[in-house]
Order: C-alpha cells, then sequence, then structure tokens
C-alpha cells in the first residue's frame, strides 16, 4: 500500500516570507503578478497564496481531501484522488462544466476565463515531484519548518507531539483531520480555525493527545 503523503502547515512558524509563493509559481511555470505576493489571491496563474498580517499569516491552496467531493461532481473523472495523497486534474477529460468550482468547500479550484481551451487550475501538491521521492516545492523552501512534507500519520505524530510540548501555544486541534472527512494538508495555528477562514473548524472535545 501506497503510504499517504500530506503537508502540516504551522500557523504559528509562518514568517510570510513568501518563498512558498515563489517555490509553488518557479515548480509550476506560473507567471509572476504584478501584485505584491500578500496581496496575491488564488486565480489560474496562481495555486497558493500567503494572506495575513498583524504578525500570523496562513496559506491557502487545495487541501487534497481524502474524499474530495471535486471528483465526486466530476462526470468524466477529470479529477482524481491518488493513493499518494495528491487529487490530480486530467485536463484531457475536462468538459469545462466547472462543477468542481461549485462543490469545493475550500473554493480552491479556479478556471482559465480568458483561454478558448480554458482548464481548472489548482495545486496538484506536486505530484510528479512526490512519483520522484522528492518534497512538494513549497515545503522544500520553507526556511521556518512551517511546511512540513512526509507521511500523513507522521505528520498527524509531529502535530501531537507540538501541542503537547506547548499547550498555551496551541489551539488542541488538528485541522484537516476530520474537516470534511480527512484532508492531506493539515493545520496548526494559535487561533481559532474559523478566525483563519476555514470552514467547519470542529469544537469537539479535544483529541487525546499522544497516543
Amino acid at each position: 500500500a501506497t503510504l499517504k503523503k500530506a503537508l502540516l502547515f504551522d500557523v504559528t512558524r509562518c514568517v510570510g516570507c513568501g518563498a512558498c509563493y515563489q517555490a509553488c509559481k518557479e515548480r509550476n511555470h506560473l507567471p509572476a503578478t504584478d501584485s505584491n505576493f500578500l496581496e496575491d489571491s488564488l486565480s489560474a496563474q496562481t495555486y497558493t497564496v500567503v494572506q495575513g498580517g498583524n504578525q500570523r499569516f496562513v496559506r491557502r491552496l487545495c487541501m487534497h481531501c481524502e474524499v474530495p467531493s471535486c471528483a465526486s461532481v466530476c462526470p468524466v473523472a477529470a479529477l482524481e484522488k491518488t493513493p499518494a495523497g495528491p487529487v490530480v486534474y486530467h485536463e484531457d477529460r475536462c468538459i469545462g462544466c466547472r462543477y468542481c468550482m461549485v462543490a469545493c468547500p475550500f473554493s480552491i479550484p479556479r478556471y482559465e476565463w480568458t483561454k478558448v481551451l480554458p482548464r481548472v487550475r489548482k495545486c496538484d501538491l506536486c505530484a510528479e515531484r512526490l512519483a520522484n521521492g522528492q518534497p512538494t516545492a513549497c515545503a522544500e523552501v520553507c526556511p521556518t519548518g512551517a511546511t512540513l512534507f512526509g507521511e500523513r500519520d507522521h505528520l498527524v505524530q509531529v502535530a501531537r507531539e507540538r501541542i503537547a510540548a506547548s499547550p498555551k501555544e496551541y489551539v488542541p486541534h488538528i485541522y484537516g483531520l476530520e474537516e470534511v472527512g480527512g484532508t492531506s494538508v493539515l493545520l496548526l495555528s494559535d487561533v481559532p480555525f474559523d478566525q483563519l477562514g476555514l470552514p467547519g473548524g470542529l469544537t469537539k472535545e479535544p483529541l487525546p493527545l499522544l497516543t
């Protein structure tokens, strides 16, 4: 069985440097935008953004859901959850119905409105890098460890250990462990997840920290 890969993003460690943003642009051969990277938003040319201010930054990118609604509504299987974790897009199958854009609980997929043969665009978790045993481009360049790449089960353990080691520093919950059925992008934060603009941050009993 393929071990599922994932990202762990820790809000408390992000300094808003934009290295992940630049690395994503380079790896995907995406044009630079005119605006400052902190003011950029997700688009057909931008697959991840860093948002924030007040000393707190959060990344936005495809969450690579365990049970992706984008794939389940696609009538032609243009979106697929791979065993390794990424939700990938097969542009040769896409008919441009854009159901995926409506279905995504995180409002991630973007469309090439200006092109004659438009495609749906989003982060693919650097699927071909993963296939070659490499980390995602964004995790590889992160200077503070705010974005970590690894096996999902291991990253869940890392997250639990960080919460246990600094309980005053973190909300006692790993976002993405259960939300929308689980995601391959996990988050740790020092403020409630709804304050970061994430849907359905669980407010149930905190998880047992160390199993």
